[in-house]
């Protein structure tokens, strides 16, 4: 090659990309197939909740929120609230967009047409998302479309597998894969510690975590019983896998390998203890990117294995096609750069030029900042939504996964999502006054919408809605062994007042 014989340091980098290149086939292959499944999870568990949560008799519609929305910002909607819901707000379209998805997730397990696959799941899901409003705001949503919108340039060229030779694995979006997986980690363990949270400094976060968590699991209950030293002890290799093991991804292949290993191991005991919706399969997908296909291929089917297309395709003087994604990867990050130093030294003392870029790409939710419980919530309140046909008589509505009945065990429903029920646990960190959405989902009750009941375990009015809806505020704490056996309740509580007062609809 002409660039070997004008500088051997130039020879020796790329002959690194074309190394990186050659054995990244099968990790490409893994790793794109492991997406598509993720994003089959994703449509599908939004899909079975979306009309009760933005359908027209859900709890925000889409309708009465695109047209606040066009009212405020006109022709700029297009840019700051991306979402197909523009041409169509009904509930048959927002169920087509869930469909869609599906199949297009479908095909990218396949590998049929997987740029085109990737590129549509990335707008289908930034649509759902913008449309979904509070319901599609965390951070394992932003982490699906970051990811995603970088799979679109990762994936290989073709429409159909096994039909021509697989273009090479891009060099720089790899490297972006990774970069993103070391943002993701190590911010998790460096907002712990910036938001200087006396759990986190002392250790003792876990004495309280698993009890506290939004949707633990019954191991979470287990995990809580376990005694304190263990739980500092635990709190300590997990600052040492946040922190330090993101490093190993810059340090050769072995040490990739060690963090990869790190990294499972992690979120394998989050999955055990606690329901993140496709958060943990999401962060093992990208730890298969640290791998290489010298160890992919003792580990997968030789059938498998030789069944990856490949190709001899050598590194090349730029193209436009080579450039426009450097450039992309430059902008990605430039921004994300920006976004980790606005943690350690606050957003005033960034560039306003980077600053203004971040809002303009903002929309598109597709580079993002993460760091997970940066401050430990110590008690664990609940909401308890009660029905009364005569206000005297008040009956609970029972939620199929949040707390509720002291007696039912905290269940696994990860990767699936209760939408509903995570919100609520959010909102009684506040006030109904700082959910405006709590409101609604109460007036839907009281309607007796069938989309919103039907996001709820049991409708203690079957045969007609309630009079009156309130809120009350419970206090939760996980019970210890010898009161379960005793009692068979899992959880105990103390009532803390009302959380909303009574409501009712107003009559003719």
């Amino acid at each position: 090659m002409l660039m070997r014989a004008i500088h051997p340091k130039l020879a020796r980098f790329f002959h690194v990309i074309e190394a990186e290149r050659a054995n990244g086939y099968l990790a490409r292959w893994v790793f794109l197939r492991v997406l598509g499944a993720i994003y089959l999870i994703a449509f599908v568990s939004l899909w079975t909740q979306i009309q009760g949560l933005i359908g027209t008799h859900g709890i925000l519609p889409i309708t009465d929120h695109l047209k606040a929305v066009s009212e405020q910002l006109g022709m700029e909607r297009f840019w700051w609230v991306p979402t197909f819901c523009w041409f169509s707000s009904s509930d048959a379209f927002l169920q087509f967009q869930c469909a869609g998805g599906v199949v297009f997730s479908f095909l990218l397990v396949m590998g049929v047409a997987p740029r085109i696959a990737a590129l549509v799941l990335w707008a289908d899901y930034l649509s759902l998302s913008v449309a979904s409003q509070e319901f599609l705001s965390f951070q394992w949503d932003t982490l699906l479309l970051e990811t995603g919108l970088l799979a679109v340039f990762f994936a290989p060229r073709g429409l159909l597998p096994g039909l021509s030779r697989e273009s090479p694995p891009s060099f720089t979006v790899l490297w972006l894969l990774r970069w993103l997986l070391f943002r993701l980690m190590f911010m998790s363990g460096a907002v712990k510690l910036l938001s200087r949270d006396p759990t986190w400094w002392n250790f003792s976060a876990l004495t309280i975590h698993y009890e506290t968590q939004p949707l633990p699991t019954w191991i979470g209950w287990c995990a809580h019983q376990l005694p304190d030293w263990f739980q500092k002890v635990s709190v300590v290799l997990m600052f040492g896998i946040e922190l330090l093991m993101p490093w190993l991804i810059f340090c050769g292949r072995r040490a990739r390998q060690i963090a990869a290993g790190g990294f499972t191991l992690l979120m394998l005991l989050i999955l055990l203890t606690g329901n993140y919706c496709f958060f943990n399969l999401l962060t093992m997908a990208l730890c298969v990117l640290l791998l290489d296909d010298q160890l992919l291929a003792r580990v997968l089917p030789a059938r498998l294995v030789l069944s990856v297309p490949r190709s001899s395709e050598r590194v090349r003087f730029p193209t436009f096609r080579v450039l426009g994604v450097g450039a992309m990867a430059l902008v990605i990050f430039l921004i994300s750069v920006v976004q980790v130093a606005a943690r350690w030294i606050g957003p005033d003392h960034e560039p306003d030029a980077f600053l203004q870029l971040v809002r303009v790409l903002s929309p598109l939710r597709s580079v993002n900042s993460y760091g997970l419980f940066s401050v430990m919530t110590t008690t664990r309140p609940e909401i308890i939504v009660e029905g009364s046909s005569d206000g005297v008589v008040w009956l609970p509505y029972e939620f199929k996964w949040k707390p509720g009945d002291l007696k039912r065990r905290p269940a696994f429903v990860e990767p699936h999502q209760p939408r509903l029920d995570w919100q609520m646990w959010f909102a009684a960190l506040g006030s109904y006054r700082d959910n405006p959405w709590f409101i609604n989902f109460l007036e839907r009750l009281l309607q007796g919408s069938p989309d919103v009941l039907a996001l709820l375990e049991k409708n203690p009015f079957p045969d007609h809605p309630p009079r009156y809806a309130r809120a009350m505020l419970y206090e939760y704490h996980f019970t210890d062994p010898a009161t379960r056996r005793q009692t068979g309740e899992w959880w105990r509580r103390d009532l803390k007042g009302v959380y909303c007062p009574t409501l009712s609809l107003r009559q003719p």
